[in-house]
């Protein structure tokens, strides 16, 4: 049966307005001109409900409120709606996510950002509409006439894929004339599109993400790392249109920040450094997380960031992110070198088939982009004009040469001199990604790395040890532990320290509220108060429980209160004219939320310094201490600094989003 597109609504839900744009366009162009618009899955299924000829869900995967996989469970759970064709928009892009999208009743899972034909098929597959059948795709490499092996390499717009371009301006301007391959380049709008080709056989290799490359890895693509494209070369930029000042955590707290892929080190470098500011970075689903991680095309990251008011920042690959400061759109924030040193970031990758059928392609390859790398760090202006024109050649992104040379030229920037595969730098980004962000599997890097074609390509160059342990950050705007402090928290641990022993003590120096409670003190940050008020008549809510009190209506803001005596299980007493609520913001189940919490007493704010707050002591496996940050001595005074999103577990959470 063909499709008409006329018959057909549409319901796309989308949080990014500048995406909204971009796939309402796609549509357009494929005849759906009937798009009803959602901002999250709340705001679509309040659209479900008003629409009852709905007759396709297109949905995001990652948004505030409730997310795509949200949506789709609840979809799939209505019996009105179970038959309902429903795609999932990724630009997550790790196998894992489409799996469980999959198995959750998704129709199909299209990559963003998406062509029309990527997403037509889709939805044909969503209708039952039957394919012409097609061959496998050849994934053999094509001879050219002169019996040379044609490599298809597909790369993104980014430096760090620039010794691609430079070998390939080796060759179109017979500097280089290799006996065994002719180069293509293939450059794609993202990085699903280079997976999806590499899975797909339409690319011999490819320059990818390395933890990216790891998973297909994992789940059964067959390819092999042969080389590092680069090291070190992103970049993490703020939004300037709000004031940066202290506390610093503030300016990131509850916003979004955009990062290239979920399977990236820019993921993975963006974590550290803001959990190292003492928030909880994550991709929405995460439990407790005040900074939201989302996905979006690197070349579109600087437009999402001028047109979305809830982003704070992203974390690319260069040269986007100077581009966004000389665009006035960004600050610098810190370059990726400053959180872990000479670290890995793209690969270069090549399936199977090609490495086991042309090994002398490849080893000629590898020549070719070893010497191309050493190029770029000897020759910048040079290659700052080759970069021009091979990332940018219809000058969409306005890139020139003087701004690429500054990226090229940063002693702190991208490095392209030192290309062998360290297998002790993959390993700590998949033993951090996985035990500390809880993504990714670990692999067997022995079978996923080729090393013999780095042998040989990079003969007279360096073969790194490892680039050390990422865990020196500097220049978050807040003191952060030292590399003696480091070695202390080390010593007390197994293995190598870096992940199994104790996670160092986060900086809690700042400013508390401080309140009590029968006869303790207690503090929270000033940074989760948003304000105090005197007692006001609360409305009781059925089935929560004893310790949530029920609701107040604060100047027509319906907030959940809960009582901190008895949530400490501590003995309850009449409310006095200094009892009080103190407004929190947290993280709820639907994104951040306000809560009060009735105390007997607020005492004062106290700026309380690292020196005099100590680690919380064990009081055995049966007490929950989580929700404490530690004790603050100053003077006879002991203060109990709380953590206040811990305070209630995930269910109670659930029950104060219903109250709310």
């Amino acid at each position: 049966m063909a499709l008409n597109p006329d018959d057909i609504r549409i319901l796309l839900v989308e949080d990014a307005a500048v995406m909204r744009k971009m796939e309402i366009k796609i549509l357009n162009q494929l005849g759906f001109r009937d798009a009803l618009e959602a901002v999250d899955g709340n705001d679509a299924i309040e659209k479900l409900h008003l629409h009852k000829d709905i007759r396709l869900v297109l949905s995001d995967w990652a948004m505030p409120n409730k997310d795509g996989y949200e949506l789709l469970k609840w979809v799939r759970e209505q019996e009105e709606y179970r038959a309902l064709p429903m795609i999932m928009a990724t630009g997550q892009g790790d196998m894992e996510s489409v799996s469980r999208a999959i198995e959750a009743g998704a129709n199909g899972v299209v990559a963003k950002p998406f062509t029309p034909d990527d997403l037509m098929a889709q939805i044909e597959e969503a209708f039952g509409v039957e394919k012409a059948e097609s061959s496998h795709p050849d994934v053999t490499p094509r001879r050219n006439s002169e019996g040379k092996i044609r490599l298809r390499i597909g790369h993104i717009q980014i430096t760090d894929h620039l010794t691609l371009g430079v070998a390939n301006h080796f060759i179109q301007k017979g500097i280089k004339a290799p006996v065994h391959f002719e180069l293509e380049t293939l450059c794609m709008p993202g990085w699903n599109p280079v997976q999806k080709a590499l899975e797909q056989g339409d690319v011999d290799g490819a320059f990818i993400l390395a933890p990216a490359a790891m998973d297909l890895f994992n789940y059964g693509i067959p390819i092999k790392l042969v080389l590092f494209a680069h090291r070190n070369g992103s970049i993490f930029v703020r939004s300037s249109s709000t004031p940066y000042r202290q506390p610093y955590q503030q300016f990131f707290k509850h916003k979004t920040v955009f990062i290239p892929h979920k399977m990236s080190i820019h993921n993975m470098l963006a974590h550290m450094y803001l959990t190292r500011m003492g928030l909880r970075p994550g991709l929405a689903g995460a439990s407790a997380v005040n900074v939201l991680f989302d996905v979006a095309p690197p070349v579109k990251m600087p437009d999402f960031l001028a047109e979305n008011p809830e982003a704070c920042g992203f974390m690319v690959a260069e040269p986007i992110g100077s581009r966004a400061i000389a665009a006035g759109i960004a600050e610098r924030q810190f370059l990726s070198s400053e959180v872990w040193e000479n670290h890995p970031c793209c690969v270069v990758v090549f399936r199977d088939q090609t490495i086991a059928g042309y090994p002398d392609a490849v080893q000629e390859f590898c020549n070719l982009l070893v010497e191309a790398g050493r190029f770029i760090a000897e020759h910048p202006d040079q290659s700052a004009e080759i970069a021009t024109t091979f990332l940018d050649p219809d000058q969409k992104m306005g890139l020139k040469p003087g701004l690429l040379k500054q990226v090229l030229t940063d002693p702190k920037g991208i490095r392209t001199d030192d290309l062998y595969p360290v297998l002790e730098d993959l390993d700590v980004i998949q033993q951090y990604m996985t035990k500390k962000m809880n993504i990714g599997s670990i692999i067997d890097l022995e079978s996923f790395v080729d090393s013999r074609f780095a042998q040989e390509a990079c003969k007279g160059g360096p073969k790194r040890k490892g680039s050390g342990s990422p865990l020196d950050l500097k220049g978050a705007g807040v003191e952060l532990p030292t590399r003696r402090e480091i070695e202390k928290w080390k010593a007390g641990g197994a293995g190598n320290g870096m992940f199994d022993s104790a996670e160092p003590q986060k900086n809690l120096e700042g400013k508390y509220l401080t309140f009590g409670i029968a006869s303790e003190r207690y503090g929270i940050s000033i940074l989760d108060v948003r304000e105090i008020i005197g007692m006001i008549p609360i409305r009781p809510v059925p089935h929560l429980p004893e310790f949530m009190k029920g609701v107040v209506n604060l100047r027509g803001k319906v907030i959940p209160v809960l009582d901190m005596r008895m949530k400490f299980a501590m003995e309850p007493t009449d409310y006095t004219d200094r009892t009080c609520i103190i407004v929190v913001e947290i993280s709820g189940v639907k994104g951040s939320t306000f809560m009060g919490i009735v105390v007997d007493r607020v005492l004062e704010v106290s700026d309380i310094k690292s020196a005099d707050i100590q680690e919380c002591p064990n009081f055995g496996s049966e007490v929950n201490t989580e929700y404490i940050l530690g004790i603050a001595k100053k003077a006879d005074e002991v203060t109990i600094l709380l953590e206040i999103d811990r305070i209630l577990e995930a269910d109670e959470k659930a029950h104060l989003a219903k109250a709310a």
